[in-house]
């Protein structure tokens, strides 16, 4: 199948960035068209977008209707909106992708069955501090990828981690591409309340809505640039913050769940992760008392994966 493949780039603060991300994106003949969703910021990205809609017909200017900040699951739900071709891949407006980016794309969507194929991405430090935030966070990870190669409910099920071996709980959206009609099939769209981790709400119900399969995950397609300003970096491990934005994903994967009909071991493992992520949120005397109360109902919160984050005290 040929691939043609919009690229939708939320665009907020990236003005020394965003010229490098359009150009990597520039350089596939696959990428028919580049869609720049500027979500209101306050450097000069806004001016950016402008001179780049000049040079390259393929690149195209969208913000929302009242000019205004929406946040990354909105704007990027405008650009699906807005993308016209078969295909759909996304890219952060600091981050690039590398020459192989589609490489396992042009071979992986010739089984029809195939819906959408995701791989490696690789880090590049642009500041010291930038560096210190992000090993603090993520150790010495310089490749997020998942452990072994799968497909289907295999990709779901491993990234609920459900998998005797490990699979891993994450790929990175810079690395997925999937049928438009995928999506439209399923009506699937960013939660635009979660102001962070709407990638990884997105990426888990899609692996369940549609047929994902892993391309290249040894080594990056694409690379995530890391600097002063990474939001997700600036929310410390097991901090206040931290639960509150995942007590949040997980109460709209848990939402989520009600409404599909999942296997009851998928629809347990949500279920336990929002009551272990609201049991953290409580304060101390009332965090225990529903420990407690929750295991009698439900013994297997008494397990390490649940117990760890209920009874773990957030750093402030």
């Amino acid at each position: 199948m040929a691939l043609n493949v919009s690229v939708i780039i939320p665009v907020y603060n990236a003005a020394q960035f965003l010229e490098k991300s359009v150009q990597s994106a520039l350089q596939f003949e696959e990428v028919r068209e580049i869609l720049l969703i500027e979500d209101a910021s306050t450097d000069q990205s806004l001016s950016i977008c402008k001179k780049l809609i000049t040079e390259d017909s393929r690149i195209k200017l969208y913000q929302h209707p009242d000019k205004g900040n929406h946040g990354a699951g909105a704007t990027r739900n405008l650009g699906l909106q807005k993308a016209q071709s078969d295909f759909i891949s996304f890219l952060d407006a600091d981050d690039y992708y590398l020459p192989n980016r589609f490489d396992a794309e042009k071979i992986l969507f010739n089984d029809s069955n195939i819906e959408g194929v995701f791989g490696a991405i690789g880090v590049e430090y642009l500041s010291e501090k930038g560096r210190e935030e992000f090993q603090d966070k993520f150790k010495n990870t310089t490749l997020t990828t998942v452990n072994y190669h799968a497909e289907g409910e295999k990709v779901f099920k491993g990234l609920l981690g459900l998998t005797a071996k490990p699979f891993g709980t994450f790929f990175h959206l810079n690395t997925l591409t999937i049928i438009k009609s995928a999506l439209q099939k399923h009506d699937l769209r960013f939660n635009e309340k979660l102001r962070v981790h709407q990638d990884s709400d997105f990426i888990i119900k899609l692996a369940y809505l549609c047929h994902l399969k892993s391309g290249i995950i040894d080594k990056a397609i694409a690379i995530r640039g890391v600097h002063d300003d990474n939001r997700i970096t600036k929310i410390k491990p097991y901090s206040k913050k931290f639960y509150q934005n995942n007590l949040l994903l997980q109460q709209s994967l848990y939402e989520w769940s009600t409404i599909v009909k999942l296997k009851p071991e998928y629809s347990k493992r949500i279920h336990l992760n929002y009551l272990s992520f609201t049991i953290a949120n409580k304060k101390r005397f009332n965090k225990y008392f529903s420990y407690f109360i929750n295991c009698m109902k439900y013994p297997e919160l008494l397990k390490t994966r649940y117990r760890f984050h209920a009874l773990m005290t957030p750093k402030i």
